[in-house]
């Protein structure tokens, strides 16, 4: 038996086949789990309802996690395709303006602070409340978001990003205790640069993945599928008693000094 016959997953933050999300979305249904997907935007739509049908998904939507409102109704598509709720949210949302991810973090203007936040970091407070009572319904469940090492140390050119990554990464500890008395565990991964569409807006991202390779203990990089594993432990019953953690798959790179 794979680790998730039967268990039902949302996949939020799928943009194309190289998304962090589709990896894990992915390895799911390699081990038996039924998915459902959101996209944002109908520049994506496309390239998302190609993937989700490659996995025979019930359920593609648009979702725009600045709106309660729109969150609510996909959380009621959901409620009706999945009656008796689901077991797995994938949180893979950020955004930035690319002029903010280019320039100084303090020349950053107010309304573009906000929309990182918001997008980034009360996009995963938004959908797990959502969640709840549907993950409540099939006795407990299990969230992973996406969070980068730029919260916890200054990245040059992450700038506003990391801030929202902060914001994240205190948002999964503040969640975990919430939801821990309905079983519904919530965890992170910390990955080290991976070629996605949303890496390639980051100034410097090249010379990122340089510094990554010369100074991680294990001198190698990462990719989307080692992410995937590492999401796809928290995500399982191996890890019923993991949570409000953070796991980096980086080989090492976060344990050294400089």
């Amino acid at each position: 038996m794979s680790r998730f016959d039967g268990k039902r997953a949302l996949v939020l933050g799928v943009a194309n086949k190289r998304s962090i999300a589709w990896a894990i979305a992915h390895r799911l249904a390699d081990e038996g789990a039924e998915l459902a997907f959101t996209f944002q935007g109908e520049r994506i739509e496309g390239n998302v309802r190609q993937l989700a049908g490659s996995v025979s998904s019930p359920l593609v939507t648009s979702c725009d996690v600045r709106s309660d409102d729109d969150i609510e109704r996909v959380f009621r598509e959901v409620a009706e395709l999945w009656p008796e709720g689901f077991d797995v949210l994938i949180h893979s949302v950020a955004f930035a303006a690319a002029e903010d991810l280019e320039g100084r973090f303090t020349d950053t203007p107010r309304d573009r602070f906000w929309l990182a936040v918001d997008i980034s970091a009360y996009s995963l407070v938004a959908t797990a409340r959502a969640a709840e009572p549907l993950m409540e319904r099939r006795g407990g469940g299990a969230i992973v978001t996406m969070t980068y090492l730029g919260g916890e140390r200054a990245v040059p050119h992450y700038n506003v990003m990391g801030v929202a990554k902060a914001t994240l990464d205190a948002s999964v500890k503040y969640l975990a205790w919430d939801l821990g008395a309905k079983s519904i565990r919530v965890n992170a991964v910390s990955a080290g640069p991976v070629r996605t569409l949303a890496a390639r807006s980051i100034s410097g991202f090249t010379e990122m993945e340089r510094v990554f390779e010369e100074r991680a203990p294990m001198r190698r990089h990462i990719d989307a599928d080692d992410v995937a594993a590492g999401a796809a432990y928290l995500l399982s019953d191996d890890a019923k008693n993991v949570t409000g953690t953070t796991l980096y798959v980086d080989s090492g790179y976060h344990s050294m000094g400089m």
